[in-house]
């Protein structure tokens, strides 16, 4: 199994070269930009963020689906990075779409940005921090409306704060 992924590693990167794509490594730890207004060391931010934080944010992992307790959040109330606090989601975009994960239909203005990735040899849309660059999950275009997005989120990657607690 490992000779595969080896494989397919040097194929993805072969195909990403040749034609120019980026692709996400689960081993780039700091593959964000160093453009983002929160930076920070390998070493910080392990210091900072539990292993399975430190896994989805920094080296652009997964969670198990059905495994954040975010999914079932329905207070009303703010979704916030778990790197640097900056609010992404509000409660009010949130809708249960069956996957496992949080999704939304819609982040708060200028919360997160995303890019082509290419990990999977598919393209599909990363939707990481606008702060600290953070990864967060992907983007696809079977949502409800009225977007029609589904900003699919690793619900540990995010923190909830009740509107109570604003």
């Amino acid at each position: 199994m490992q000779n595969r992924r080896t494989l397919f590693g040097v194929i993805a990167a072969g195909l990403a070269a040749v034609f120019g794509w980026r692709i996400w490594h689960q081993n780039d730890a700091e593959a964000a930009p160093a453009s983002f207004a929160v930076r920070k060391s390998a070493d910080e931010w392990k210091r900072t963020l539990s292993p399975d934080q430190y896994h989805v944010l920094r080296r652009h992992g997964t969670e198990r689906p059905g495994s954040s307790p975010l999914n079932r959040e329905k207070r009303t109330g703010v979704f916030v990075c778990a790197g640097c606090d900056l609010p992404l989601f509000s409660s009010e975009a949130k809708y249960e779409s069956g996957t496992g994960w949080p999704s939304f239909w819609k982040p708060l203005p200028d919360a997160v940005g995303t890019q082509s990735d290419y990990s999977l040899l598919l393209p599909r849309t990363e939707v990481h921090c606008s702060r600290c660059g953070g990864h967060l999950g992907h983007m696809f275009k079977d949502g409800p409306r009225p977007t029609g997005l589904r900003y699919c989120m690793n619900g540990v990657a995010m923190r909830f704060v009740p509107a109570s607690d604003a």
